[in-house]
């Protein structure tokens, strides 16, 4: 039986500089993303869309909710396997391409894991585990392009317990 969760965010643009949208160059993209009990989040749009550059981009986010709901479906799998990581970092890219009318679309993402493990026999179990995480991974499981893995693996000697 499948389960349904719900997810509310509150979106709150802050870019009226006293004009609101009376011209294109009128306003700034600046938004706040609002969680409850959680803190805020300084968004615009890309800073090739007149966005401030010191803010998080849509577009940024979607590839950092692949990157993260990868991770965390990895490590886990990773702890029921008996496969211990020790350390795990993501250099995650998209790719968005523009339609000459302004559209566009994701055509690809390319997640980048550098994962160290405790066991040198594991790697091969640990490098399979990445498809299971996909598989699971709620984001990956309903965009439309392709979500790609590239890990690598780094071996470092069991922490003492």
């Amino acid at each position: 039986m499948e389960k349904t969760h719900h997810y509310a965010t509150i979106l709150n643009w802050t870019g009226n500089k006293g004009e609101g949208t009376a011209n294109y160059r009128a306003f700034s993209r600046d938004h706040i993303l609002s969680v409850a009990g959680k803190p805020d989040l300084p968004g615009s749009s890309d800073p090739s869309f007149r966005g401030d550059p010191a803010r998080y981009n849509p577009e940024e986010l979607l590839v950092a909710s692949l990157s993260s709901c990868h991770m965390l479906w990895y490590l886990h799998l990773c702890s029921v396997n008996d496969i211990v990581v020790v350390d795990y970092q993501d250099r995650a890219e998209g790719i968005m391409m523009e339609k000459e009318d302004g559209s566009g679309y994701f055509k690809e993402v390319t997640l980048r894991p550098m994962i160290t493990i405790t066991n040198p026999a594991r790697i091969e179990r640990a490098r399979e585990l990445h498809h299971d995480a996909h598989k699971f991974c709620f984001i990956a499981g309903s965009v439309n392009f392709p979500v790609k893995h590239e890990p690598e693996f780094k071996v470092e000697a069991s922490p003492v317990r």
